[in-house]
């Protein structure tokens, strides 16, 4: 990939972007130390939506000189629900476009991309944004990418336990959520709902435990996200759901220098 790139040089740093349609948040990571240098969101909401993204996005790198730098590497993480996980086992790459037709409109012009979660043995098949990459590759030399999907999956089943306990995670965001059910390290369940009260939130939670045949009263629900104690999403969880609680971090997860509620929000990305 080629592009165009300011003498400016960041030796040794790591720039992870995660991009979505209304916005985007981004940081730096010392390679030496994993210490996150700076973080930054930027929302286009308040913007006039006759803009293009990409006039939003370039906006956005002409105002901040870190966007402007070379950085030895970067991470695009593309934040959205245009995704399904796939056993690697069942999965062929000549049909990824298959896969995909049961929960997200597909057309013919769509690139379809995967990621592999090569521990759990399952594949992330997934569209990019195809306009925001060929953007970034006038501005950065090379960058891999992934969908934040992957990412979530990936540290949540880590972090599941492994001594038969089911565990439930709600990823919030603004206007959407995604339930991750995981068993003994095993993925159970990767979905993303919208939602507008918690009422909804409620419904689609307790319908997926039905679904799975969970009890409220014995299962453990983590929420993590752009959520606290205070949320009504979290109250009313609490209602239903016996055991509940903000997900409680291990140390090597954490960002020191940022609090306990910026670590649940940027989740993806810090642990990318």
């Amino acid at each position: 990939m080629s592009g165009t790139l300011n003498t400016l040089t960041t030796n040794s740093k790591r720039l992870v972007l995660q991009v979505s349609l209304k916005g985007f948040s981004y940081c730096c990571f010392d390679k030496l130390t994993d210490e996150v240098l700076f973080l930054k969101e930027v929302s286009f909401e308040a913007a006039s939506r006759t803009f293009r993204t990409e006039d939003f996005y370039w906006k956005a790198f002409v105002e901040d000189i870190q966007l402007s730098k070379a950085y030895e590497d970067v991470l695009v993480i593309h934040e959205n629900n245009l995704n399904t996980f796939v056993p690697t086992a069942l999965f062929d790459p000549e049909i990824a476009g298959s896969y995909l037709q049961y929960n997200t409109k597909v057309f013919s012009s769509d690139l379809i991309d995967f990621d592999s979660i090569e521990k759990a043995e399952i594949t992330n098949v997934y569209i990019p944004y195809v306009n925001i990459n060929n953007f970034l590759l006038d501005h950065f030399e090379s960058f891999f990418y992934k969908n934040s999907n992957t990412v979530l999956v990936e540290n949540l089943l880590k972090l599941s336990d492994t001594a038969g306990q089911t565990e439930v995670f709600a990823h919030i965001n603004s206007e959407s959520f995604e339930l991750i059910i995981c068993k003994d390290q095993k993925l159970l369940l990767a979905n993303s709902y919208d939602y507008k009260t918690k009422e909804d939130f409620c419904y689609y939670l307790l319908f997926c435990l039905e679904q799975l045949s969970l009890n409220p009263e014995v299962v453990n629900l983590h929420f993590l996200g752009s959520i606290d104690e205070e949320d009504p999403i979290f109250k009313i969880a609490y209602t239903y759901v016996r055991n509940v609680g903000l997900l409680d971090l291990p140390s090597r997860m954490t960002k020191q220098q940022y609090s306990t509620a910026e670590n649940l929000k940027h989740f993806i990305l810090f642990n990318s």
